[in-house]
């Protein structure tokens, strides 16, 4: 796969939110306004790049049987960095992100990305991985926030936008919106690919990056 490619189709072919169905909590969680949807999309995105990179630098001197801990540091301390950036150049920011900002520790994306492509790949092809999955994360979260945002409050990225301010539906800025949202969001992902992008196989414990350490996916196997 040339870098172009790798780069490319975590927009829509393998969108880790739309198709592969992780990180659906922070996505769920703080896409109710479109400032907090981007501040979360380009922090995951930054500790995407960070952790992937330093994975594929030290993926032949990682023993296997520590790899996971291993990925929980580099993540981790990634995140903290994020952190104290925000907490001392974006405080509104961190305060909107709250708790959801050191969960980024166990995003489902990062951990994924990690096992299954920055532990294989050199590091250039991490980068173009990472960015590319970072990329389609916040291309996922900041379409869903301008819909719940736009329709629900009539406003978009805090300012009140003429008429619509004054036919909002206000469910949508809430909790149950925000799975309304992701469903029309994920049905028009399969729409546009005409069902391509959805495959069975995404959703089993091969795209899982505990999934040397389970007993389901050991017993999968056997069989």
């Amino acid at each position: 796969m040339n870098k172009l490619s790798i780069l490319l189709r975590g927009l829509i072919k393998e969108n880790p939110v739309l198709v592969s169905m992780l990180g659906i909590c922070p996505l769920l969680a703080v896409s109710a306004q479109v400032s907090s949807a981007v501040g979360m999309g380009i922090a995951t995105t930054f500790v995407l790049i960070g952790s992937n990179v330093s994975i594929a630098l030290l993926r032949n001197v990682i023993p296997d049987k520590v790899r996971i801990p291993c990925y929980i540091v580099f993540i981790a301390g990634f995140v903290t960095l994020v952190q104290m950036i925000l907490h001392a150049y974006a405080y509104p920011l961190y305060q909107a992100l709250g708790i959801f900002l050191p969960l980024i520790t166990v995003n489902c994306i990062i951990f994924a990305r990690a096992e299954i492509f920055a532990r294989k790949n050199t590091v250039m092809n991490s980068v173009m991985d990472a960015a590319g999955m970072g990329a389609g994360f916040t291309m996922a979260i900041f379409a869903m926030a301008s819909l719940r945002e736009i329709i629900g409050s009539g406003t978009w990225f805090g300012f009140a936008l003429p008429v619509l301010k004054d036919f909002t539906v206000p469910v949508l800025a809430m909790a149950p919106g925000g799975f309304v949202v992701f469903g029309i969001l994920i049905a028009v992902v399969n729409k546009i690919s005409k069902g391509k992008a959805i495959k069975r196989k995404e959703f089993g414990c091969t795209g899982c990056p505990s999934a040397a350490v389970c007993s389901v996916a050991e017993k999968g196997d056997a069989e």
